[in-house]
């Protein structure tokens, strides 16, 4: 059972040094009883302490590691339940359906085409992260092909589909250096599928018929020392898959039912008959709540709104994207190339890095360190003042790049063209358009 925040306390070296972020330790430990604060952040608390803290500090929902090599992600670790109380962490890891009847020329094309998706957004690589492999007859040594061939030839993580011990451990024996997730550990195999993932130290997933039938099974396998598992509930309905997975959500983080603080695992696949549909379901269970969710295929226009989604979704709401402050050379412009100036939030560079490479007019875009603020408002909050933008053209290094002393400023900054000029003296300082879109016109007439 999690400690209170005063059987924390009573746990912590009390110096009051502030290095966790708060001014007491009685602070840090309400924080650390609440889910909002970290053990860690705590730089001396002892080792005994820190043993009988662990079940305190660690989050509600267990963080379970998928897989290895570049496409290694985690499921679940999440705190809150809505993001705006702090932030969603762990992003959702996408992956498509195979069976193990599949032959292994069609599996290679498949896997070529599969790992060709990935899209780059705000500076992200955005992919698809898993392979669930499914046995469909039974064949040990197809289903041990199949996964040598996803594990060898491709950057995908896999999930092992088999209810049968013998099929599974041929499976594992194929891959099991990208640590595969097993699934599914059911009433009628739990106990051979428990000591086998225990044994191999790999996650490993739990299937009932309801909610309520999972928690049997999940305290059982966690009192035999699992603690990586994620959860099927084994509704493919969408109203019910739906409240299944609010459900979890709910008993986790409110009611600390540790027996539910897994992240779960979703098949739209088997919820729809076309991907169309399938891609619906996917993005309710991105949103709410999926630990992991399975489609049937990929294609383009599916992937990428889902990778999408989910960006928006995991991305930190209370710390803006942003980019390197420093000069970014597009299109190979030289002395005579114009330069331009803008805020370094993230979505900004990339729409007016984007307008400026259209334009097909090499230009230096300056990206000034506003703290991820937009324009407009990193200068109503004094982050893109004229003496700033100025101080920083001096030092970016640029009057070494240009011969001429022409600076362009973004249309909704003209307010501090006259600030820019004194602290630049001799330059000639241009209001840009406001609007990014308009960039590429004004580029070409001058």
């Amino acid at each position: 059972m999690a400690l209170t925040g005063i059987q924390i306390f009573k746990l912590l070296p009390k110096t009051n040094c502030k290095e966790c972020g708060v001014p007491t330790c009685l602070a840090f430990a309400m924080n650390l009883a609440s889910g909002k604060a970290e053990l860690d952040a705590c730089p001396y608390v002892s080792d005994e302490a820190r043993e009988q803290l662990a079940e305190a500090s660690a989050p509600p929902i267990r963080p379970v590691a998928l897989g290895k090599g570049v496409r290694e992600t985690k499921a679940g670790g999440e705190t809150v339940l809505y993001r705006h109380e702090k932030t969603f962490y762990n992003p959702t890891p996408i992956g498509v359906l195979v069976g193990s009847d599949i032959s292994k020329s069609d599996l290679e094309d498949k896997l070529k085409a599969w790992n060709a998706f990935q899209f780059e957004r705000v500076g992200v690589n955005l992919r698809p992260e898993l392979v669930a492999l499914k046995d469909v007859n039974g064949d040990k040594e197809a289903f041990a092909e199949a996964a040598k061939t996803i594990a060898e030839t491709s950057e995908f993580n896999l999930v092992l589909m088999s209810e049968d011990a013998g099929v599974m451990a041929a499976g594992v024996d194929a891959c099991k250096f990208k640590r595969p997730l097993l699934y599914a550990a059911t009433e009628g195999n739990i106990d051979d599928f428990g000591v086998f993932a225990k044994d191999n130290n790999l996650p490993l997933a739990v299937k009932a018929d309801s909610v309520e039938g999972l928690i049997p099974l999940t305290t059982k396998l966690t009192e035999m020392g699992l603690k990586d598992l994620v959860l099927d509930p084994g509704s493919r309905e969408i109203k019910q898959s739906m409240e299944d997975q609010v459900i979890i959500r709910r008993e986790a983080l409110k009611s600390l039912n540790r027996a539910l603080g897994f992240p779960t695992i979703t098949f739209p696949c088997e919820m729809a008959s076309n991907l169309e549909m399938e891609t619906l379901i996917a993005s309710m269970h991105i949103a709410k709540y999926g630990g992991i969710t399975i489609l049937s295929d990929f294609s383009g226009e599916s992937l990428f709104s889902l990778l999408l989604e989910r960006l928006n979704i995991f991305t930190d709401p209370q710390r803006p994207m942003t980019v390197t402050e420093g000069i970014y050379e597009i299109g190979n412009p030289d002395e005579n190339s114009p330069v331009m100036v803008t805020t370094n939030f993230a979505l900004t560079y990339f729409i007016v890095s984007a307008e400026i490479e259209g334009s097909k007019v090499p230009s230096y875009l300056l990206i000034k360190d506003a703290e991820g603020l937009s324009v407009l408002t990193a200068w109503a909050a004094g982050k893109f003042s004229g003496d700033d933008v100025g101080m920083f053209v001096k030092k970016s290094g640029i009057m070494d790049k240009v011969k001429h002393t022409e600076l362009v400023i973004p249309g909704y900054a003209a307010a501090i063209a006259g600030d820019v000029e004194e602290e630049l003296p001799g330059w000639t300082i241009t209001v840009g358009p406001r609007e990014a879109a308009h960039i590429p016109a004004f580029l070409k007439s001058r």
